[in-house]
């Protein structure tokens, strides 16, 4: 008997009584002592109100002898949880530890028709990241950065922030004030607003080494950040539309800290507004390199002139 038809089983079984011991459990289920331990202890944790008797013949009762409400979900919107928990495979997610224990509570509150089904989608269906040959064996690590889920506890409170940050070696603090914390390219990322330097920084949270609340008495009010984020704001000079094959090498690679906005519901279509800093010759080889890549599906709506002569120099030595 697989582990989470044996728990809702053992569910049912002490919610239709008044009154069960462990010793119980072991004979009715045919498990050893730890196993029936652990298993009312996973049952506690899913939210069964047990009440444990103290004395040599103690044992546990349920309150009121019942269990708390129903969750229910209907199969579309089952098969929806699922799809979206398999696809965050590699995704390095903050508090996940164990996988397996989510799975095992939603398996928990469906049925035996719908854990089948649940069964083949996770043999069909296969994401970026997953091993074909052995779809449970991930390619990546999916545990995040432990540094990760102390800043979200810190986030959750203050967003005026002290990070500390390895730079090749370099350990360096910054004083900042957080405008965004997202994850790009398999890697979370701090976008945020330097309050001593007065220009927005972003920071690879694996770099982190610590963090914690900037000092009241020296912030710079949110009201005054927008206003300078405002006034330093580069007027966009990059303007794209992406088909599908230009939104899947994007997806490949992008040398840029700007991201596409889809156009559709499928995401198809896309568009791309950036700055280019055409004074950098190295950025200015980069982003032709990288056009270049994109490949034909694209609609040019504004390209700096520079970009556009570097392009037809490349083009020239390629087809003279």
């Amino acid at each position: 008997m697989k582990k989470v038809e044996r728990i809702n089983i053992i569910m049912r079984y002490i919610n239709n009584r008044s009154h069960f011991t462990i010793s119980e459990i072991m004979r009715e289920f045919n498990i050893s002592r730890s196993t029936a331990i652990r298993d009312i202890r996973e049952i506690e944790a899913m939210g069964m109100p047990l009440v444990a008797e103290v004395g040599r013949d103690g044992g546990y009762f349920v309150m009121h002898n019942s269990v708390l409400p129903d969750v229910r979900f209907t199969d579309n919107e089952v098969k929806a949880l699922f799809i979206a928990f398999m696809a965050t495979r590699n995704q390095q997610l903050p508090y996940l530890k164990s996988r397996q224990s989510l799975a095992e509570k939603l398996l928990g509150l469906i049925s035996q028709n719908q854990q089948d089904d649940l069964v083949l989608l996770n043999q069909i269906l296969l994401f970026v990241g997953t091993n074909s040959n052995n779809p449970d064996l991930l390619d990546l690590s999916d545990l995040p950065h432990p540094m990760l889920e102390k800043l979200i506890q810190i986030l959750l409170l203050d967003r005026y922030l002290l990070v500390t940050v390895e730079e090749e070696k370099i350990i360096k603090t910054y004083p900042i004030y957080l405008l965004h914390l997202y994850h790009e390219k398999s890697v979370w990322l701090i976008e945020g607003f330097d309050v001593k330097e007065e220009k927005k920084q972003i920071f690879p949270v694996d770099q982190l080494t610590n963090v914690k609340p900037y000092p009241a008495k020296k912030r710079l009010s949110k009201k005054k950040i927008l206003e300078k984020l405002s006034e330093q704001e580069e007027v966009n000079n990059l303007v794209l539309e992406l088909g599908p094959k230009a939104i899947a090498q994007f997806k490949k690679y992008h040398p840029l800290k700007s991201s596409i906005s889809y156009t559709n519901p499928y995401q198809t279509t896309a568009n791309l507004k950036t700055y280019i800093n055409v004074n950098k010759p190295e950025e200015l080889n980069e982003i032709t390199n990288w056009l270049l890549f994109l490949g034909g599906d694209i609609k040019v709506r504004e390209v700096p002139a520079e970009v556009l002569e570097v392009i037809q120099e490349r083009l020239c030595l390629y087809y003279p």
